[in-house]
């Protein structure tokens, strides 16, 4: 039994480490060297979800059949506030708190007077789940750094491929605790790429 409960973490543990990638399709970080502030805007336009590619229109549809049936109106209502305060800043809050805390140098926040501005656009989310064994969320995304004055003027574009919402204090109970987790963790990754390119 304990080797079974060792291959089990093991896999699960690689899997975590094969799947946490920033990947540079094009560019380089160079541009930010002498920068001090970054702009940042989030983008949440029809990202698929689950294993399944769900519109979010049909995971919501889904998660709505499901709490009705366990716990009723009053809890879909309150889930469903929640789902829509996240989507709308708090996901965003969590990508830069995990940038800014890598990054160090360079202060990245929405809505700044900066030269550059780094888009993040969402394109796919795995809610993962809580139980015996949790599950992180994942999320892949597309990170697009264009001139603020000029946004067609791509300098550099970074996916981040499936990364896992793991290392976060935040709540991992319901999704949208677990999937800020991973919107964190993909900050992180990518601040640590500037800091390591711009060393």
């Amino acid at each position: 039994m304990k080797k079974l409960f060792l291959l089990l973490f093991l896999a699960i543990t690689t899997t975590s480490f094969a799947q946490n990638k920033i990947n540079i399709e094009s560019g380089n970080f160079d541009f930010l060297k002498d920068q001090t502030e970054v702009n940042v805007q989030f983008k949440f336009e029809n990202p698929l979800f689950q294993a399944d590619n769900y519109t979010e229109a049909q995971y919501l549809e889904r998660r709505k059949t499901e709490t009705l049936a366990k716990k009723g109106g009053e809890s879909w209502k309150e889930w469903d506030e929640e789902w829509q305060k996240h989507k709308e800043s708090v996901f965003f809050d969590k990508f830069i708190e995990g940038i800014n805390g890598k990054a160090k140098k360079i202060k990245f926040s929405k809505g700044a007077s900066a030269k550059y501005t780094l888009i993040l656009d969402t394109k796919w989310i795995y809610a993962g789940w809580t139980g015996f064994v949790t599950q992180p969320a994942k999320l892949s995304s597309e990170l697009i750094f264009v001139e603020t004055e000029n946004p067609s003027k791509v300098l550099a574009k970074v996916q981040g491929d499936k990364i896992e919402g793991i290392g976060s204090k935040g709540s991992y109970r319901m999704e949208y605790g677990r999937i800020s987790a991973a919107y964190e963790k993909t900050g992180k990754e990518l601040g640590k790429a500037i800091k390591d390119a711009l060393k």
